[in-house]
């Protein structure tokens, strides 16, 4: 099997559909159509559409954590194995949807890396024409230009200086503390070296194929023997036979802390399904985009026959998603400032619904007991 390589191929997106990512809703075109940019914009008319919310979608997408195969990290304990290129794939979309779920849980769905768009696209030309592109560039410039002109730097700095560089601070050393936790060394909570060492629990072993049924097993384990201080407030429910019994659910969530008193925990619900026989039933499309566009929804653990993908949105009869299948350096994530670049993916995917395997597993994340019962409502809606 080839893994080391990746053909480049753009990914199109229309201006005419919302495009859908974890919940979160955009949309590439003006509500009102007949507003018309000045001529001096420099902007073709059939270009200025999609200069609105592409740039927040691609900060959005760009800030999920992106966990793919890598090669010489420490040897994976009984195998000669260094590298998990070619088997690795669904441990790894299994990461992305455990890492969303980390990032709801410590920074919250709106939370962006600020770094994101600076992050080299080889595929910008699948976002947009370089006509938008410096139309975008150049009007976010002169807008930024008029707030400096308008707005005293005293009373911005005054006034949220150090409380938002606080915030940031704080938001960054989880965004790192997030990324170590799935460091490809033995030591990391939910590093693919740990995660094959549960996975020998249901009889597999490093250079195996894992499906996403098992993953989601592996997760649960993963996170309870976790033995993070920041990582005791959190836990994992796999479904049994696609059913979630919400007093199951609740008992997980339920931590006594002392003698008549209770916290909540909060829950990633795992969700392993069959849509369909051999083939994915199109029955299950509107399914499928009405989890996605849940709030709680932190992903589906799914792909191709033999080829895992992490998808996390949609836009029209199609699916968007991460990919593992790029053969990466190990990077030391127990090093200070370890770069992060490698873990944040430039450009989407998108892949017809027709397409997808019908074996998957959704995820979920809900904060408390009064979260879960909210998403209890609306998944059962779905």
């Amino acid at each position: 099997m080839k893994y080391s390589w990746v053909l480049k191929t753009k990914t199109y997106f229309s201006r005419n559909s919302p495009v859908l990512l974890l919940g979160k809703c955009y949309h590439f075109k003006y509500e009102d159509e007949s507003k018309m940019l000045p001529a001096r914009s420099g902007c073709a008319i059939e270009d200025h559409v999609i200069a609105g919310n592409v740039e927040e979608f691609r900060k959005d997408f760009i800030s999920r954590i992106w966990l793919t195969y890598r090669e010489e990290f420490p040897q994976i304990e009984a195998s000669a194995l260094t590298t998990d290129c070619g088997w690795g794939c669904t441990l790894r979309t299994g990461q992305m949807l455990l890492a969303q779920g980390l990032i709801l849980h410590f920074l919250g769905r709106a939370w962006t890396w600020p770094d994101a768009l600076h992050i080299e696209n080889s595929d910008s030309d699948s976002w947009t024409s370089n006509t938008v592109r410096k139309f975008t560039a150049s009007f976010e410039a002169s807008l930024s230009g008029e707030r400096e002109l308008r707005t005293p730097a005293v009373s911005l700095k005054e006034t949220s200086g150090r409380h938002s560089d606080d915030h940031a601070v704080r938001d960054e050393i989880y965004h790192r503390k997030i990324i170590s936790w799935f460091g490809d060394s033995p030591v990391a909570a939910f590093g693919l070296h740990r995660l094959i060492e549960f996975g020998k629990k249901s009889g597999k072993k490093a250079g195996d194929w894992y499906g996403p049924a098992v993953v989601a097993h592996i997760l649960r384990k993963a996170v309870e023997e976790a033995r993070h201080p920041d990582l005791q407030g959190l836990t994992i429910y796999v479904a049994q036979d696609c059913t979630v019994y919400n007093s199951d659910v609740i008992d997980k969530q339920t931590d006594p802390v002392t003698a008549g008193e209770t916290r909540d925990k909060a829950v990633i619900i795992l969700v392993p399904v069959r849509l369909g026989g051999e083939r994915t039933n199109t029955d299950y499309l509107e399914f499928v985009k009405g989890v996605l566009s849940l709030e709680y929804c932190v992903g589906i653990i799914g792909g191709k026959p033999k080829q895992s993908y992490y998808f996390a949105g949609f836009q029209d009869d199609s699916l968007i998603y991460m990919d593992p299948h790029y053969c990466q350096s190990f990077v030391d994530v127990s090093i200070k400032d370890f770069p992060l670049e490698t873990f944040h993916c430039p450009s989407p995917k998108k892949m017809s619904f027709r397409k997808m395997d019908p074996s998957c597993t959704i995820g979920f994340y809900c904060r408390n007991v009064q979260d879960f019962e909210r998403a209890s409502e609306e998944i059962t809606k779905q």
